[in-house]
């Protein structure tokens, strides 16, 4: 079944034009409930911190309350708390307003199921086919009541330390925790906190307005600099709700989702504790795949998006995986990417071992990549283009064998996302560049 409006991570866009418009909100409510509570049931909403998300959070509130549906409000809290909250407190569902790292005046909305875990491709696609029906509203004696969840936020915070062990903590390490303005502002630096940790908070002051601008996962700039200027021992950026990270060593360097995953891995070989294949994307570093694989791990591919990398985990047996951008998943920990989470598995792996972050990953040798993305007007296949597909076969019989080419449509943007990595920095850069040229051309003929 096709999907018009969900993407690689539920619905998202401009607010103000469809579908990020009130009236489609209250539409979407009414349709998962037909879906998911035919029979009535309860669903959990969380957000972030943009200005809009008030707007969403009562149109779907007001949605399920009319359809018969119990509704309970977290407030501002991280994607992955709605995961855990939501099978947690017994929820049918639970709804995250959101839309990630995008500036805020864009907005999203994406789903969990009784699980903690993305909804199918196929319940997505039914609950499509209900948008153009009027919305239920049932007579009074069966409408669904509406509560607002005043521990969610400390629920949430337990959870991410109990991840770790009950005796570790964090003394003696000076960490600089980003929160982009987003949805941890509140439990990342806190939970760091309680755990022992000396904390210098930035990005941790939203305004509706400011969420990952300058800051966070996807501008770490800030955090660098930080790092560096109070002579911190590590940094933690999330992005805008929570569940990606990048971290910054001692030294200023950006840490990303690959290095990141390559730590996590090594220190489970270490203990032996590693379960199952480790699962990447296509857009994962060529250097992670060589450096597992000296390592006797077996590596895997799977589509971009973070519920194409939990699936395969599922199917293989895997626990650990993840995504370059930082969207990292740890399954013996939480059942979805959780920036801080994670965060809380490297600071234990440096505590424990006496270790910084440098050297954790330290074995991991990254291959010059460079991405271009190419903005569109309307989305299409790269593959289907006979003209992009010789100036993808010309730019891989360049590389060679230690090079790759991925041309992509972007899931939550209209771009389409060129990358290139192979051994000659300028070799890559040229190349990346002559691709994106190549779709241009297209776009304009």
């Amino acid at each position: 079944m096709a999907r018009r409006y969900f993407g690689t991570d539920g619905i998202r866009g401009p607010v103000g034009q469809a579908p990020m418009t009130v009236d489609f909100a209250l539409r979407l409510a009414s349709a998962a409930a037909r879906v998911l509570v035919p029979d009535g049931g309860s669903v959990l909403i969380g957000k972030d911190t943009r200005v809009s998300g008030y707007m969403f959070e009562s149109a779907l509130e007001a949605g399920f309350v009319a359809a018969g549906v119990d509704v309970m409000l977290t407030g501002p809290l991280p994607t992955p708390g709605i995961a855990y909250l939501t099978k947690r407190m017994n929820a049918d569902f639970g709804i995250v307003i959101s839309a990630s790292h995008n500036p805020y005046y864009d907005n999203g909305i994406k789903f969990f199921d009784r699980e903690g875990e993305k909804l199918t491709d196929e319940l997505e696609a039914a609950i499509e086919q209900h948008l153009e029906a009027a919305p239920i509203t049932r007579d009074s004696s069966a409408l669904g009541r509406a509560v607002t969840l005043t521990s969610a936020r400390t629920d949430y915070m337990e959870f991410c330390k109990s991840t770790i062990p009950d005796e570790l903590n964090l003394d003696g390490l000076k960490i600089v925790v980003d929160a982009s303005h987003g949805a941890g502002y509140k439990v990342a630096p806190r939970v760091i906190a309680e755990l022992g940790g000396d904390v210098v908070p930035v990005g941790c002051s939203p305004n509706g307005r400011n969420i990952n601008d300058g800051c966070g996962s996807t501008r770490p700039d800030l955090l660098q600099l930080t790092v560096t200027g109070v002579r911190a021992d590590v940094g933690v950026a999330l992005d805008g709700d929570g569940d990606r990270i990048v971290m910054v060593d001692e030294d200023g360097r950006l840490i990303d989702g690959d290095q990141l995953l390559y730590a996590l891995v090594r220190d489970r070989v270490d203990r032996a504790a590693l379960r199952g294949p480790v699962v990447g994307t296509v857009m994962t570093n060529l250097g992670l795949e060589l450096a597992l694989k000296d390592l006797g791990v077996d590596f895997r591919r799977a589509s971009v998006g973070d519920r194409h990398v939990l699936a395969m985990l599922k199917e293989h047996g895997g626990d650990l995986g993840g995504e370059t951008s930082g969207h990292l998943i740890c399954l013996d920990k939480t059942t979805t990417g959780d920036g801080l989470v994670t965060a809380l598995q490297v600071l234990s792996i440096m505590k424990q071992g006496g270790r910084t972050l440098k050297e954790l990953v330290e074995g991991m040798p990254q291959l010059p990549q460079r991405m271009v993305n190419v903005r569109v007007t309307e989305r299409f296949d790269p593959d289907d283009q006979p003209a992009i597909r010789e100036a993808v076969r010309a730019a891989e019989d360049e590389l060679g064998e230690r090079g790759r080419v991925v041309l992509r449509a972007s899931g939550t943007e209209p771009v389409i996302r060129v990358m290139v990595e192979g051994e000659s920095r300028v070799s890559v850069d040229a190349l990346a560049d002559r691709l994106a040229e190549s779709v241009r051309a297209v776009l304009t003929s």
